[in-house]
């Protein structure tokens, strides 16, 4: 079912339980966020995507990332209480990943160069901001190995019971949507290490480029039930005449 709606008082159109931030964007509106991905179930973690909302005879500021559409409704993106809580809410992330140069530049054209907030009393993975990305992207893959641990101003990202779990599969998913990108990774001969743990990796046969972990391999050929040999090639071997064989196949 269609819903129509205005966004800076353009009528724009969505479908029912379409949210906003996504709709927003599709039709050009730019609204920052820190903890969305288009392919992850929204949660409005960093309150960056704050809106103005006005339905109902009501008028309220929500996370544009997890708000469904109305019909009707009257959305407002850039009033001087948006930016005001866009503001503080980046000045509080900036307390806990000074050294994120995106969170710098985004602070900054909210006119925040500096924090009046002290640091968390505990930060084992500097600059992560919770925004869990990393752990709805480990769950969307079916992984579950990451999760948030404590509470309060002890919250933080890790692995189950704090050690190394065969859960993970070293893809490096998690680090490629961190948006301070505070996940440590690192690629050697010997293999990638990832989460206190290094995960021996594949090696194309043609280029002798890394392909993926031999753990994530390993699930790989479990889930999709693709043939092995599709594993033992890079994209871009794939298309070559050494594994022409394997071009049809979707990743």
């Amino acid at each position: 079912m269609e819903r129509r709606f205005k966004i800076n008082d353009i009528d724009v159109k969505a479908r029912a339980g379409e949210h906003l931030l996504d709709v927003a964007r599709r039709y050009g509106f730019e609204i920052p966020s820190l903890c969305h991905h288009e392919a992850l179930p929204p949660i409005g973690a960093c309150r960056i995507c704050l809106v103005e909302v006005a339905w109902g005879g009501r008028r309220e500021l929500c996370t544009s990332c997890n708000f469904e559409v109305i019909e009707g409704m009257q959305v407002t993106t850039d009033t001087p209480a948006v930016q005001h809580h866009r503001a503080m809410n980046l000045e509080l992330l900036l307390a806990r990943a000074p050294g994120s140069a995106r969170l710098r530049e985004l602070a900054a054209q909210y006119g925040v160069r500096r924090t009046r907030f002290g640091p968390p009393a505990t930060s084992p993975l500097p600059n992560c901001i919770l925004c869990e990305l990393c752990v709805r992207a480990c769950e969307q893959l079916g992984n579950h190995a990451l999760t948030m641990v404590g509470r309060g101003d002890k919250k933080r990202i890790g692995l189950a019971f704090n050690s190394p779990s065969e859960q993970c599969t070293g893809c490096a998913s998690c680090a490629s949507v961190c948006p301070t990108e505070c996940i440590p990774v690192k690629d050697t001969a010997a293999g990638r290490t990832i989460w206190g743990q290094t995960h021996p990796l594949v090696l194309c046969k043609v280029c002798g480029a890394p392909v993926m972990t031999e753990r994530q391999r390993a699930k790989a050929i479990a889930k999709k039930g693709l043939p092995e040999e599709y594993y033992d090639f890079c994209e871009s071997c794939k298309q070559s005449t050494a594994s022409k064989r394997f071009a049809s196949i979707v990743w």
